[in-house]
């Protein structure tokens, strides 16, 4: 494989016999180089002994050096700066694009990291690297989380970018867009987001003094006040719907597919829907006003919410139930918070070159709980252990994008575990 190939040059796990060109000149590898992840050779920089005279260039690396030919690199002058070809299979001579001949090293990856390698991939339980993990550096672990942390921030950064792209740099509908997507908890998450792109929030703001409006805008734009069972409340939506339609001529979103089988009526999209148009009427601004909220306790506050009236005897429209205030739980407010506020501030810090606000929004997940799932059970039964929010979305991460990716020759850990000799690590399975 060729991919391991490359690990193993740029983590010189290479033979302990002395290293030769194809033509017996002595190799000695000062430094491997850069790895480019780009169109060109696959590293930069590298500082490499041939014969005793030291060259200073790229290297780059195929299964089979006849490959070389293959990919068209003896035509191309950006190959030209490759001081050493390395294969594993060498079975044709390399020559740069002026015929010169380009000095070649056979590589065969250590058994061992073939071993290891297979271990992981091929490992039926999750994560793969369960045994070694508790015999890891604290030290080690911290650093690795810390720059998960940041890269899960970078990802949702990324997102929250594009969404801006597509909405007119309107940070208020895309804060709107990626609140409503975390009210959709997974299973309507998508129905949310199709949902809250639908919906005029510029419109809203004209009737925000009006809860009942607002609960109108939100309901229509679902899609929900269609043919509804009748009563004063519902009639009263279906009017005020109408009247907003024809006003700003907007219709009902067609992917809105709401999902309510085999789910708790609290998180039925009509509860959701009810509690953020709550928000919205009390909150000018709601990104405004949560931007420049300092503790958790206000933000939490802010996120409690409610329902109006209606609300407290229905799920759904139409059929009454047990008086119960719709809030949100404490850990769901938190979700909000970690999933949709936290990023946001992060986004908007770095959009605003702000690195206080950056640092404000790891200072407020650092003080958070971990959140409290199957991904974050597993990694504590593994030893490693969650001490703040920061570590459980690390840890989610580390899952989502390495784990369930099978990318062990990107992760430490994995880094960790591959380079263990046959004596230092056990089979997985």
């Amino acid at each position: 494989m060729e991919q391991l190939l490359h690990y193993a040059w740029k983590h010189k796990f290479l033979p302990l016999k002395p290293l030769q060109t194809t033509q017996g000149e002595s190799i000695e590898i000062i430094d491997p180089g850069l790895p480019n992840s780009n169109a060109g050779p696959d590293f930069f920089n590298a500082k490499i002994k041939i014969g005793g005279v030291l060259w200073v260039g790229n290297v780059e690396i195929h299964r089979q050096s006849s490959d070389w030919k293959r990919h068209g690199h003896h035509l191309d002058k950006n190959y030209d700066s490759v001081i050493l070809h390395v294969a594993s299979c060498i079975d044709a001579e390399v020559h740069r694009s002026n015929g010169e001949l380009i000095p070649q090293m056979e590589l065969h990856c250590p058994p061992y990291l073939l071993d290891n390698y297979r271990q992981l991939i091929e490992a039926s339980r999750y994560p793969a690297c369960y045994l070694l993990v508790p015999e890891l550096p604290k030290l080690l672990l911290h650093s690795w989380l810390s720059h998960l942390q940041v890269e899960r921030f970078e990802q949702k950064t990324e997102r929250i970018m594009q969404l801006l792209n597509r909405h007119g740099k309107d940070w208020e509908h895309v804060f709107f867009i990626t609140l409503a997507r975390s009210f959709g908890f997974g299973t309507n998450s998508e129905a949310f987001e199709y949902w809250a792109e639908t919906v005029p929030l510029q419109a809203v703001n004209k009737h925000r003094d009006s809860l009942l409006q607002i609960e109108a805008f939100f309901f229509g734009q679902a899609g929900l006040l269609q043919e509804v069972p009748a009563d004063d409340y519902t009639e009263k939506l279906m009017r005020e719907y109408a009247y907003l339609r024809h006003k700003f001529g907007i219709a009902p979103s067609d992917n809105c597919r709401w999902k309510l089988l085999r789910m708790r009526p609290g998180n039925f999209p009509h509860v959701r829907i009810a509690q953020l148009a709550t928000f919205y009427h009390r909150s000018q601004g709601l990104l405004s006003v949560i931007m420049e909220t300092e503790t958790l306790k206000d933000l939490r506050d802010i996120l409690r919410g409610g329902t109006s009236e209606y609300w407290l005897t229905h799920y759904v429209f139409g059929e009454t139930s047990p008086m119960q205030p719709k809030t949100l739980s404490n850990s769901t407010i938190d979700l909000l918070i970690i999933n949709t506020v936290i990023p946001f501030l992060y986004a908007y810090g770095k959009h605003k070159g702000d690195y206080a606000m950056q640092q404000r929004a790891n200072s407020l997940l650092e003080d958070m709980k971990p959140e409290n799932n199957y991904i974050i059970r597993i990694w504590k039964e593994c030893g490693l252990e969650a001490a703040h929010a920061g570590d459980s979305q690390a840890l989610i991460q580390l899952k989502k994008n390495y784990c369930d990716m099978k990318k062990c020759l990107h992760c430490r850990i994995g880094y960790e575990y591959l380079k263990a000799r046959p004596a230092d690590t056990q089979s997985v399975g």
